[in-house]
This record gives structure tokens, C-alpha cells and sequence, in this order.
């Protein structure tokens, strides 16, 4: 049988750097570990550990065709982050100008959760511990 430890990594593709960057790094607080510029790539690659146990990479590539967030499609549906305070975690999002939908209830589990757009517009979801 195949062991799998954890969730490694998560790979983004962002249009705007930079944009994407501070969103990241300052907005969700996800701490910068390393920073790269691969010339051969005409990319950049930024590490950001989140939590001490997730690490997610943003990669700059020169023109990205868009990824379609809505209407849901086949794929990867969202990034999904957990949070110990929904309330904090909203007001948070509020008071940096980031627009989040509603919260909403887990049905099966009864957790709060809510959903909000990077930069790109992909979905992120705040999940309540």
C-alpha cells in the first residue's frame, strides 16, 4: 500500500507578482522562506510557509492564459485554509479591503466556513477549526 505523509506543497500561477506577493505574504501572513529569480524561466518562484507544516509556491510566468473560477469546472476547486476564529479571520479580511461571502455551516460537520478571491480571483476558503 502507497504511504503518503502530508501535503507537500501547493503550486500557484499568478498573472500580477508582485500583487499576488503581497496578498500572500502580508494580507494572509504566510511567511516568505525563499525567493528566486530563474532567469532560464523568465519566472520568478516564491516559497511561503503557512503554519509551519504547508508550504505554497507562487510562480510568475510571462503571460498566463486566465483559469476559470466560475462556473465550476473539472480541477482543483479551491485552497482551503484552516483558521482558529472565522470572526477574527473575516474582520481580518474586512479591514485589508477583501471581500468575503457570507459564513456559512458545514452541513455534515457543523464548522463555520467562508469563501474569498486572491488576487487572481481563485477561490480560498477560511475553514474554522
Amino acid at each position: 500500500m502507497l504511504k503518503l505523509n502530508r501535503v507537500h506543497h501547493i503550486a500557484i500561477i499568478c498573472s500580477d507578482y508582485e500583487k499576488s506577493k503581497h496578498f500572500y505574504s502580508e494580507i494572509l501572513g504566510f511567511k516568505i522562506i525563499r525567493e528566486v529569480y530563474r532567469e532560464a524561466r523568465n519566472s520568478y518562484k516564491l516559497d511561503l510557509e503557512v503554519g509551519k507544516q504547508y508550504q505554497v509556491e507562487l510562480f510568475s510566468f510571462p503571460e498566463p492564459p486566465a483559469r476559470p473560477s466560475r462556473p465550476e469546472a473539472a480541477g482543483l476547486r479551491h485552497l482551503a485554509f484552516e483558521v482558529d476564529n472565522i470572526d477574527d479571520a473575516v474582520s481580518h479580511m474586512h479591514a485589508v479591503g477583501v471581500f468575503v461571502e457570507p459564513i456559512r455551516i458545514d452541513e455534515f460537520t457543523g464548522k463555520r466556513f467562508t469563501f474569498f478571491a486572491d488576487p487572481d480571483g481563485l477561490p480560498v476558503e477560511f475553514y474554522e477549526k
